[in-house]
């Protein structure tokens, strides 16, 4: 059934995508549109600005968006010249780049979304029973201080509860992040990690770095290769592959719900201390500006938001309505959650390479 998914899923966003480039092909505006604006974008936002009611709402009022995806962190060494905007995923980024390029404050920040761990449940199961997890239905929370001294202690699935019944759940016990150096994602699992590991303290200067890059150098190096984004994670992860314990945006989750697929298995874990994702804009022109404050308060698009599983900044009405329908695995207030401060960018930067093993002593 997961790999059944997995095919629509895939079938679903190459349609997007196709519908992306031929709106990228056309040399003029369509319908109303009278100004066309270009932008880089995480990943995870092309199914968004693809969406032809999204195109629709953009042309009514005055604007074609054409876009293409790079990894939040790995804008910065873009040459975004003739851009319009970037849209990373997370404010740190978008903060550098408004920099470098001179942005006015403040920046647009349309919508967020926490970040969350996608488990099947035979795994959800074996971490509730180990008292790394409490667990509903098809949500539940992950209990960051005991999960991350299992992982400073190399625990494997073996040595848990339980776990010998499920086949599937063999190795060192981790979850899997994009690439923290280049992705959003992965540095914000990071910034979270640290945040707990180091007693509730955010990281903010090369000390604090150096007492958890042990841990933070534990929980990368284990993972091997790691994607670029959760777009191909998450993708990977529904149809069945990859590790049993996945971080992504609980905006894909949504996404996916809104969709009606059938999501087999899938149980959601909220951190009990996570980051989120504040989707920021950073205006490059004023056209971009425009943009991004209209992405802020257009009701229609930030209704559309909502559909494509974001949280849009100043209201929760708008997101508890719309996921009314799928509480079994949408924690909506999230309740339980506690958000971990994000450290500054030049912070973050240097947590990811020491997590990476690249410059400083991690021993």
């Amino acid at each position: 059934m997961r790999r059944i998914v997995g095919i629509v899923l895939a079938a679903l966003l190459i349609g997007g995508v196709a519908a992306a480039v031929v709106a990228g092909r056309e040399g003029q505006d369509t319908g109303t549109a009278t100004k066309t604006v270009h932008g880089v974008i995480g990943s995870e936002k092309a199914e968004f600005f693809a969406d032809p009611d999204v195109v629709k709402a953009l042309a009514a009022k005055g604007y074609t968006v054409k876009t293409e995806t790079s990894g939040s962190w790995a804008m910065e060494g873009l040459d975004l010249k003739g851009y319009d905007f970037a849209f990373p995923s997370s404010q740190a980024p978008a903060d550098e780049l408004a920099a470098k390029y001179h942005a006015r404050q403040p920046l647009p920040r349309p919508f967020y979304s926490p970040l969350v761990v996608v488990a099947h449940r035979s795994a959800a199961e074996v971490l509730a029973a180990n008292g790394l997890a409490t667990l509903g239905k098809g949500s539940g929370t992950l209990r960051m201080a005991a999960y991350l001294k299992a992982a400073e202690h190399d625990r494997t699935w073996q040595q848990l509860k339980g776990a010998g019944a499920h086949g599937e759940l063999t190795g060192t016990l981790y979850i899997a992040t994009t690439d923290p150096a280049t992705s959003n994602s992965g540095a914000l699992y990071l910034a979270a990690a640290s945040y707990v590991a180091d007693g509730g303290r955010v990281a903010a200067d090369t000390a604090a770095v150096t007492r958890t890059a042990p841990l933070m150098r534990k929980l990368i190096s284990v993972q091997g290769a790691q994607q670029t984004s959760t777009d191909a994670a998450f993708r990977d992860f529904v149809s069945g592959a990859g590790n049993p314990l996945v971080l992504v945006y609980e905006s894909q989750v949504a996404a996916l719900l809104a969709q009606g697929q059938d999501v087999g298995d899938l149980t959601v874990l909220y951190p009990d201390t996570t980051a989120n994702s504040d989707h920021t804009v950073v205006p490059l022109t004023e056209a971009g500006r425009a943009l991004g404050e209209l992405l802020s308060s257009d009701p229609a698009l930030r209704r559309l938001a909502v559909t494509h599983g974001f949280r849009p900044q100043g209201a929760s009405a708008e997101f508890t309505a719309a996921t009314a329908a799928h509480t079994t695995y949408l924690n909506q207030n999230l309740t339980g959650v506690r958000q971990a401060p994000v450290p500054a960018s030049a912070v973050l930067h240097e947590m990811a390479r020491r997590a990476k093993g690249q410059g400083g002593s991690t021993s």
